[in-house]
């Protein structure tokens, strides 16, 4: 008995079932032109206004591939861990959509770029390793704008700007168990790519795609259950609600006596729920065959050996180098890895500061705040890494206290000036002179008789009140531990 849809199961339900997912990424490659001709593909632009006669299919147009975009394709090879083919073939994958003109891909198919990698992904305290099936060049399809849906005029707008633009489809095996993993791998491809310089990965821009396979077994069961496939999901919060909800469909099929239908299933994010689209093809369904127009892809070792040389640091080394080189918690080389621009900035600023651990937690906290408020990205920060270096260097020297520091910040981040010129204008020095913190705490000891009593009377919680009096008069200026010094000499004295 075949059921489509019989609602949701429950939690308890669901926990007698595994999930198995593998996740399908189209990255859109860090190029100028497109994979087989000479237009670029510039986010943004008007529609149908980045076309040639390569991307409309014209009569006698043939594809030359873009140098570029393979050296990129082989930097995300090298960073997800990949063997690497010497040979590989393009091959024609079948299909038509008003968004392909040609009435085919031009894709990899039995002979990809790369196979056999893996990714390290970190779910709370737990570490597992994601296999990595291949990884393959392809082009872009254009994009189909649907408008008036629901109502008596409908039209679809078919945009062929992006069609023809260089992707690499990174394929993973279903090692995947949980939504929280699926968005963990995600996280971490995303990462590393980027790292590599590969592709920017932005999302709100189409440069990351994903589609996720999702079927269920009896927990310890062996044979895969029939998958479904969730198409074109753009954000990894859809990913997470897409795959939790597909879950809880399919084992609410099985529960009821029904199978699964192997399909393609679209995301509805307004109800938060998958729907079928079309039953899901096969390959036999594609009709590949050898791309006639391309000759294969052969690199030689020198090529390789190029790109090799020219890739950056990845996150996994750099988190490694932070915790030994630095002495920084796991988690604080985590969040300042999170993205190229924070892990350069920080590494920046610790060199300009000569104390890394400060210089983390300024950058985490602080600066990252403020940026957050502020709606800025960190490579657009006005307070530069060498600034913040040379504030984080004040408040060790004493010139500074932590909280005149982020009064200093503020300023700084407000004006652009540095630490130094703000200090100067509105005259935020620290106070470390003890003769004239001596004299400040004389005064206020003076007017302060219950007070005193109380704490020569064995009430040592007084002593605050003595500390916040100074740094009123002092208007926080005072350096702070000089203060409790000196306060502690002349009550006890």
């Amino acid at each position: 008995m075949l059921v489509q849809d019989a609602g949701l199961a429950d939690p308890r339900t669901i926990a007698q079932y595994e999930p198995v997912i593998g996740l399908e990424v189209h990255v859109q490659l860090k190029t100028r032109t497109k994979i087989f001709s000479h237009s670029t593909h510039e986010f943004g632009k008007s529609p149908n206004t980045q076309t040639d006669p390569v991307v409309l299919g014209l009569p006698g147009a043939l594809p030359v591939l873009n140098r570029e975009a393979v050296a990129l394709a082989v930097r995300a090879s090298m960073a997800i861990n990949c063997r690497i083919n010497r040979y590989s073939q393009f091959a024609r994958k079948n299909y038509f959509y008003p968004d392909l003109p040609k009435g085919y891909q031009i894709s990899q198919y039995d002979r990809p770029l790369a196979e056999h990698g893996w990714l390290d992904i970190r779910t709370e305290n737990e570490s597992k390793r994601i296999g990595i099936t291949r990884l393959h060049m392809e082009e872009d399809a254009g994009k189909t704008i649907h408008d008036g849906f629901g109502d008596s005029n409908r039209y679809s707008y078919v945009d062929l700007n992006r069609a023809g633009a260089p992707l690499c489809e990174i394929v993973s095996e279903p090692d995947l168990r949980s939504a929280d993993e699926a968005v963990a791998y995600l996280n971490e491809l995303k990462l590393i790519i980027q790292f590599a310089g590969a592709s920017d990965c932005d999302m709100e821009k189409g440069q990351l795609r994903c589609d996720a396979n999702v079927s269920v077994r009896r927990t310890g069961a062996e044979k895969f259950g029939t998958r479904c496939e969730i198409k074109n999901l753009n954000s990894f919060r859809f990913v997470k609600q897409a795959i939790q909800y597909e879950i809880a469909r399919q084992v609410a099929v099985v529960e009821d006596g029904g199978s699964i239908v192997q399909e393609t299933r679209l995301f509805n994010t307004a109800s938060g729920t998958t729907v079928s689209m079309r039953g899901k093809e096969d390959s036999h369904d594609y009709r590949y065959f050898p791309e006639p127009d391309l000759p294969p892809l052969v690199l030689s070792d020198e090529q390789l050996a190029s790109v090799r040389e020219e890739m950056p640091e990845l996150p996994p080394a750099m988190r490694a180098r932070f915790v030994s080189d630095y002495g920084l918690s796991d988690y604080d080389a985590r969040v300042l890895t999170l993205t190229v621009a924070s892990a350069h900035y920080f590494e920046q600023a610790a060199e300009a500061s000569g104390n890394p651990k400060a210089t983390a937690n300024w950058v985490q906290g602080e600066l990252m705040g403020t940026l957050n408020a502020s709606a800025k990205d960190i490579a657009d920060s006005p307070v530069s890494p060498s600034r913040l270096g040379e504030l984080i260097q004040l408040i060790d020297n004493g010139t500074l206290s932590g909280k005149l520091a982020k009064q200093v910040f503020a300023k700084m981040f407000e004006t652009g000036r540095s630490a130094g010129e703000v200090i100067e204008s509105e005259g935020l020095r620290q106070i470390s002179d003890s003769d004239q913190l001596e004299g400040v705490i004389h005064d206020i000891l003076s007017r302060s008789e219950k007070q005193v009593a109380q704490y020569r009377g064995g009430k040592a919680g007084v002593l605050g009140y003595f500390v916040g009096q100074v740094m009123k008069v002092t208007r926080g200026q005072a350096n702070p531990i000089l203060v409790n010094q000196l306060l502690r000499k002349a009550l006890d004295g």
